[in-house]
């Protein structure tokens, strides 16, 4: 089937769509939605047999769904209608959720039912953004592949909505207002409500910001709204039973985008005490606010990081690095490294280079820093590393892990394995890459530019095992491979394997660093691709321009002037190859 994506943004939940139904063999392309005039065009010249809505902020011109099968996939449970629906779910309290696939009509989200899920949710208040990537997403997949089904059924014909469901308001910054003598938990869901967009307006040290990236913190209530200390990028909060960290804040401002906490404020900050970890806190407790935590369970020692989107700034780096020496220091047999379920790692921190009194020299560090965390993992031959990739990964950050002896992917998440942005790229991915897929198939990924699922990632030899799509089943499948591999014998085999390999290259390490940073220092400091512009339209949000030619779904006039054969929907063969 020709189905095409009708998106805002070629986002998480879209990209999983695109290789799904990719890999079920239909033909797929994206559009994204830059203005009806171009909506209107790319439905036109492609002529889909389904268009498809999986992350659609515009409204969808009549001109389209009028003439073309068009299904909405929708962030909230029959008669749920509105464009808040998520951040009303949070705030509020919600006990159960769902996503629903709608017909698209001309009043907003009042089509008839194509599909429809519903899930729990959690009893902590979650961030939007994280609820949207982990149930939203995977409800939104069920009603995608079911949406899909029943449009290749010409007897079916979807249910019509209730008519008295009425539409709940954009939820506005009224509505997401709080005190900071309100209760700690008051707070909190509203502050993850707008996490991602738009955040919460509020006032921190004077300075009038948006709030994200929530944490309650430990200690003792301060006065409400006062700085109380700062840890690892973020500030401490006094409420009005306790304290609440913020990772993120942007200034009030139509031009400012996202910084880490301390980075904004500054000066502001004189004063404030650098607090370590407080005493008697649990370093597995998120009330600590640490971003890199390292604990043992027999032979295997577990890594964690979790950095807010998965940028990772030049701090960042240099505190995964010194927990990786720290955790490789150990007598262990197995070393777990694993990211955030919401994103393993999507490389350098833009926003904060963007920021950077110097950016050219902000970014120059980052790739520096960074690419020592992949050298470490490469060359550590005292315990069997295993990168687990619990949420999906872009750029620098597929590349960070490629290294370790075994690469586990969580189901659902999504590979980006090239670099943009005007940036040749390193982490040593000109070492790892081509020994992982072969060196024809990692030129083909680095210019194709398309992400891949994690079972394409398998094929290729990009990771080697896919564990369950639920968080807790893939934590206990990711300890039993752990355990399994933790055998002192398999575990001295795979190590003595590693240092033969290691000791049989004929071309040093620090040779294919070099060579990347060559190019990446042509791309930083003079700028050769566009590095400068395509940065600061990344961290602004700037409106895309028009759909990647990569994206698009090939031309029905094109299509007929192919024989039958070659009509086919095309899917690359993905066989392992070797190095």
């Amino acid at each position: 089937m020709r189905i095409l994506l009708l998106v805002t943004a070629f986002n998480g939940l879209s990209q999983r769509a695109w290789c799904a139904l990719r890999e079920a063999g239909h033909d797929v392309g994206v559009q994204l939605a830059t203005g009806a005039d171009d909506m209107i065009q790319g439905v036109r010249d492609t002529d889909p047999e389904l268009i498809l809505c999986p992350f659609l902020k515009h409204r969808v011109p009549a001109e389209v769904w009028s003439k073309w099968r068009t299904v909405i996939i929708h962030p909230g449970p029959v008669g749920d209608r509105g464009p808040s629906s998520l951040d009303w779910a949070i705030v509020e309290g919600a006990r159960t959720w769902g996503v629903t696939a709608l017909q698209a009509v001309e009043e907003m989200d009042a089509g008839p039912i194509w599909a429809t899920r519903t899930f729990t949710m959690p009893a902590t208040p979650p961030r939007k953004s994280s609820l949207y990537n982990g149930p939203v997403a995977d409800a939104a997949m069920e009603c995608v592949l079911e949406v899909v089904a029943k449009a290749a059924d010409p007897a079916f014909e979807p249910e019509p909505q209730a008519p008295d469901a009425k539409p709940r308001p954009l939820m506005k910054q009224d509505d997401r207002a709080f005190d900071w003598s309100d209760s700690t938990e008051h707070i909190l869901r509203r502050i993850r409500a707008a996490d991602g967009s738009p955040g919460v307006r509020t006032e921190i040290a004077g300075v009038p910001v948006f709030a994200y990236d929530a944490v309650p913190g430990l200690g003792r209530p301060g006065r409400p709204g006062t700085l109380l200390s700062r840890r690892q990028g973020a500030v401490l909060v006094g409420t009005g039973d306790g304290a609440l960290w913020l990772g993120h804040l942007r200034k009030d401002d139509k031009t400012a985008f996202k910084l880490p906490s301390t980075t904004l404020l500054g000066a502001r900050l004189r004063g404030v005490p650098n607090s370590p970890l407080p005493v008697g806190a649990e370093p597995e407790s998120p009330r600590a606010y640490r971003q890199v935590r390292y604990r043992r369970t027999g032979r295997i020692g577990w890594l964690a990081f979790d950095f807010y989107n998965g940028a990772m700034a030049t701090g960042h780096c240099r505190r995964l690095l010194a927990g990786l020496r720290h955790a490789a220091a150990q007598d262990t047999e197995v070393l777990v490294l694993r990211g955030a379920t919401d994103a393993f790692s999507n490389g350098i921190h833009l926003n904060a280079i963007e920021a950077a009194t110097d950016p050219a020299i902000s970014a120059w560090t980052n790739i520096r820093a960074i690419n020592d965390i992949c050298r470490e993992i490469i060359t550590c031959t005292k315990q069997v590393v295993v990168a687990a990739y619990a949420g999906s990964a872009g750029a620098g950050g597929v590349m960070l892990g490629l290294g370790a002896d075994i690469v586990a992917a969580r189901e659902g998440v999504v590979f980006n394995p090239y670099y943009e942005m005007g940036l040749y790229g390193s982490e040593l991915h000109t070492f790892t890459l081509p020994r992982r897929v072969g060196a024809k198939e990692a030129q083909r990924l680095v210019d194709d530019k398309l992400p891949i699922s994690a079972g394409q990632a398998v094929e290729l030899g990009l990771a080697d095992e896919v564990g369950p799509r639920h968080p807790g089943a893939y934590t206990q499948w990711l300890t039993e491979l752990a355990e399994r591999e933790s055998d002192p014998r398999t575990a001295r085999r795979r190590r003595q394997e590693k240092t033969r390999r290691l000791a049989a290259e004929r071309t040093p390490l620090e040779v294919y660093e070099t060579r990347e940073l060559a190019e990446m220092s042509r791309d930083m400091f003079g700028d050769r691709s566009g590095f400068a512009a395509a940065r600061h339209a990344f961290v602004t949000k700037a409106e895309p321009t028009g759909t990647p030619v990569r994206l698009q779904l090939a031309s029905r006039r094109n299509v007929s002037r192919l024989a039958p054969k070659e009509r086919q929907p095309v899917v690359r063969p993905a066989v392992p190859l070797s190095a």
